[in-house]
Parts: structure tokens; C-alpha cells; sequence
């Protein structure tokens, strides 16, 4: 790491802390006890008010209500932090309401050399879903759906939420712990704990209508919902193994509650482990159609019987 960039870490290191010592920055950034404290006298003349504690157990702390130097962020950081806004155009994400306002801000914050640079590289990358006749990314401004804001407020506060469902013309509600709010096939979704059926549950934030504070008499603990849910994992059915090919017809269509775990560092291989509902005809006929659409390039380690049957069936047609 060059000296600037450990520096920079260094100051945000200090700045999260009421207290550190030599020591603790020697053995967090693995330097010498000289090379520590050459750092920490230029972070002094840099302006960063550091008070000095002498005594056995003496070291440093940030002086309070006094002005701290500003940040300094690398190239590299700055192209980073550029192209990773830039990818996430048109994902409708939360309190984003203007791309331009936000990319004029960092533009103000670095040198023209940087500038320049940043410009170039919004002229030449495009990204998954650019318009070609239109590829100026910092033309578009992101809308956000409707409830997500107010849906994240209160996760914020509170996991324990009522939320109310649009389902084709009726109006659903369910209590929920919020596991997890995600985006995939270009949707928001909700990861939850029903707290009604005890099962987990998975809502699309478009189809929201409403979202209040569950009824604190009637919750599980954090705890207990974390057992019911490890019970409920011991009951996968489905074990599949996959190799690059079906893990590229994994990312153009899969089930919302279907997930992968990749199981080498390139993403070349990966297992997938789920609970079929035998008894249900639809989801048997669902993951019959996407066992088939994944092709060959699968091992089955665990599947159904009832699966395997319904895959028999749906081959012999095509040997008719």
C-alpha cells in the first residue's frame, strides 16, 4: 500500500475511534512502530487535532468540536466510486432523485484532470440496458417506487411490520420480520419471516398499498425466528450442482425464491438447495419447465420423487 492511500485510511481509522494507540495502528495496518508514528506526526501537520495521553495506558484521541482535515480520495477511488454510480442507472433506488445534482457534487470535489477523466469514461462505457442513441448517463434521473422510501424508514426503525398486498383485485396483509430488502429481475423485493404461518415469505415492494408497525404483544424474538427458520432449511428437498452453462440460464430466469451459492472463487460453479412443495401441481409443473430450461450442465446431488416423475413425463412426450 503507497504511503498517501495507508495515510488516508489511517485518518478515517482515527476518526472512528474515541482512542487508539501505536500499538493498534501497528498492528492494523502491519507497520512498524517508527513508520506509526511518522505517520501520525503528518496526520498532526495535516490538521487533524490529535491529543496526546501519557501514562502506561497513553495514547491518542481526536480533540472534540474541532474542525477535521478534509477527506482525500485516490484515482482509483474516484473512478471507482464514478463507474459504480454510473451501473446503477435506471434500478429505481431509494432518496436517488438526481443523478445530475449528485455527479455535479463529486465533479466539484476533485481536480480538471480528474474531471476529464471522468468525463471520458462517460463517454465510452456502457452499461447493461444503456440506451445506445442516448448513452449519456447523467441525463437520466432515477424515480424511485412509491413505497420503497417509506418502507425503508421504517426498517430502519423497526423489522416488525404489517404490510398490506395488492394481490390481482384483493388486498392482503401480512405480519412480517424483514430479513432482508433486495432487488432482482429488476424488481424490489422483500425477504420475511411470516409471522402469522411461521414460514419464510417473499413480497414484491410494486405491489405494496401499505405498511405499519407490527403489534409489539405479539412478536417472536430475533432468536426465535432464526430457530424456526434453521428448522425449516433441514427440510430441503432439491440439491442441484451447477456448472457454467446452467448458471448462465440460472441468471436469465429463475424462481424469486431460488437462490445459488457459488462455490469457487469465479463463479464458474455453484450449488443450489430448496424446499419443493410436492403437494402443490403448479410449483411441481414450475420447477419441472426450469429444471428442463437449465439444460445439462447439472448434477442432481437430492431431488423429489414426485419431480423426477414429472420430469419422466414431460421427456416421453418428446420421444412420442
Amino acid at each position: 500500500m503507497r504511503k498517501v492511500e495507508r495515510i488516508n485510511i489511517i485518518m478515517r481509522y482515527i476518526n472512528n475511534r474515541a482512542h487508539f494507540t501505536i500499538s493498534e495502528i501497528m498492528q492494523e495496518f502491519n507497520i512498524s512502530r517508527s513508520t506509526a508514528i511518522r505517520d501520525i506526526r503528518e496526520i498532526e501537520t495535516m490538521g487533524m487535532p490529535l491529543v496526546a495521553e501519557v501514562g502506561r495506558d497513553g495514547g491518542y484521541f481526536v480533540m472534540k468540536n474541532s474542525v477535521l482535515p478534509t477527506v482525500r480520495f485516490t484515482d482509483n477511488e474516484i473512478k471507482a466510486l464514478f463507474i459504480a454510480f454510473m451501473a446503477t442507472r435506471n434500478l429505481q433506488l431509494p432518496y436517488l432523485k438526481s443523478r445530475q445534482s449528485l455527479a455535479e457534487k463529486l465533479l466539484g470535489l476533485i481536480s480538471a484532470n480528474q474531471q476529464d477523466d471522468l468525463v471520458l469514461l462517460n463517454q465510452i462505457l456502457l452499461f447493461e440496458g444503456t440506451n445506445p442513441h442516448n448513452p449519456d448517463l447523467l441525463d437520466l434521473s432515477d424515480i424511485p417506487l412509491p413505497m420503497l422510501e417509506q418502507l425503508i424508514q421504517l426498517i430502519l426503525s423497526d423489522s416488525y411490520l404489517v404490510v398490506s398486498v395488492e394481490e390481482g383485485s384483493v388486498i392482503r396483509s401480512y405480519s412480517i420480520y424483514v430479513l432482508h430488502l433486495y432487488r432482482e429481475k429488476s424488481s424490489w423485493q422483500i425477504e420475511g419471516f411470516d409471522l402469522e404461518e411461521e414460514k419464510r415469505r417473499i413480497i414484491p415492494v410494486d405491489n405494496l398499498t401499505d405498511v405499519t408497525p407490527y403489534s409489539e404483544k405479539k412478536r417472536f424474538s430475533k432468536k426465535k425466528i432464526i430457530e424456526l427458520l434453521s428448522k425449516q432449511e433441514k427440510a430441503i428437498n432439491l440439491v442441484l450442482e451447477l456448472g457454467p452453462k446452467a448458471i448462465a440460464q440460472y441468471k436469465k430466469y429463475h424462481p424469486l425464491d431460488i437462490s445459488i451459492s457459488y462455490t469457487n472463487p469465479y463463479q464458474s460453479t455453484a450449488i443450489l438447495k430448496t424446499f419443493i412443495h410436492t403437494h402443490h401441481s403448479d410449483e411441481l409443473s414450475e420447477i419441472t419447465n426450469w429444471l428442463l430450461f437449465l439444460g445439462g450442465d447439472m448434477r442432481i446431488r437430492e431431488i423429489p420423487k414426485e419431480v423426477v416423475e414429472g420430469l419422466q413425463e414431460r421427456l416421453s412426450v418428446y420421444k412420442e
